[in-house]
């Protein structure tokens, strides 16, 4: 945003809404409402047209993917749909485009919009609440482990076109001197002590993520974020949304994400076993994959504390910052303690 245009959150969702409003000509349809459901990362409104249909119409959030970022994710989700995974549908522009981009004189910047098909369904749980569905979590978690699998082969199988670009959960985007969620080591509301702690895990975590090392087996195309609010449960099929962080890391990375917002859960134990046998089931788990556990696990709560500190103006890091404090160092000690 200009540093001139300096909108409060009621403001600014004000504006993203009449710039929403403004994008829809761009697309096919009489849309008649036009309501926010979610803003964190972009702004998603839910776009309903006069005969009932609905869509995700996403506003992204400026300056964090380029133009060719963006693209390449929807490109992706085409690809893995084609491969039979439960991703949204893209729907284009009338002029056939992956993408509009509006100008707001009120933000005083453009954005990229897209729109996605509507997916039914419920989510299985939130970062605050965790999980809230009345579902049999062996099954559900077996199934989420199978798909990520599925994901991952797909991934592995997909050729590429020359112009692909995404963000990487490597070595760099994890533990390097600019975290692709910003350096949390940083994070002003830690301690001295806190501080020290994570600053020993990224030295310890540089030495073993080397040792395991990377491959086509272990590391590529990975969505990033499945955790509980991603996750759709419809008439026990499930759906995958929200690919925004997807990028290049590895598949453990993505496992140790999907059990991140359970592990306070009383039956969190029954969540792990299922989700590895799961996605062992599609695609083997080596002993040297599980035993990187806890290291992907402490590394996913680092990234939050870095998610925190570049966003310390938005009330969600303002609302989530003590819960992810506590367990990113729960989750430090926990791995330093395991290496000894």
């Amino acid at each position: 945003m200009s540093q001139s245009l300096k909108l409060d959150h009621e403001q600014e969702v004000a504006s993203l809404h009449r710039l929403a409003l403004a994008a829809l000509s761009q697309w096919d349809g009489d849309f008649v409402r036009l309501e926010l459901i979610k803003y964190r990362e972009n702004a998603v409104f839910c776009a309903t047209r006069s005969d009932g249909q609905r869509s995700a119409l996403r506003v992204h959030r400026d300056g964090y993917h380029s133009e060719e970022a963006l693209r390449s994710e929807l490109a992706w989700m085409e690809a893995l749909a084609a491969d039979g995974i439960h991703v949204p549908r893209i729907i284009r522009t009338r002029d056939g485009e992956h993408l509009a981009q509006v100008h707001s004189e009120e933000l005083g910047e453009s954005r990229y919009i897209d729109m996605l098909g509507w997916l039914g369904g419920t989510r299985i749980g939130s970062a605050e609440k965790g999980l809230e569905v009345d579902a049999d979590l062996a099954t559900l978690f077996f199934e989420t482990g199978a798909v990520a699998a599925r994901i991952h082969q797909s991934s592995s199988r997909w050729q590429q076109p020359n112009a692909f670009s995404r963000h990487a959960w490597d070595e760099e985007g994890l533990i390097g001197p600019q975290p692709f969620w910003g350096p949390y080591w940083e994070l002003d509301l830690l301690d001295g002590a806190q501080r020290e702690l994570l600053q020993a895990t990224r030295q310890a975590a540089r030495t073993d993520l080397r040792r395991y090392g990377r491959n086509l087996d272990n590391f590529g195309m990975i969505h990033a974020d499945l955790v509980p609010e991603n996750l759709l449960l419809d008439d026990a099929q499930l759906h995958l949304i929200d690919f925004d962080d997807a990028g290049f890391g590895w598949h453990m990375f993505e496992l140790a994400t999907a059990l991140y917002f359970c592990l306070d859960d009383p039956r969190y134990a029954e969540i792990e076993t299922a989700l590895l046998d799961g996605y062992d089931s599609v695609k083997t788990l080596s002993q040297a994959d599980r035993a990187t556990l806890p290291l992907f696990l402490a590394l996913r709560g680092l990234t939050y504390l870095g998610w925190i500190h570049t966003r310390r103006e938005s009330r969600t890091a303002e609302e989530l910052a003590p819960l992810l404090i506590g367990r990113a160092c729960q989750l430090a000690r926990t791995y330093l303690e395991q290496r000894r």
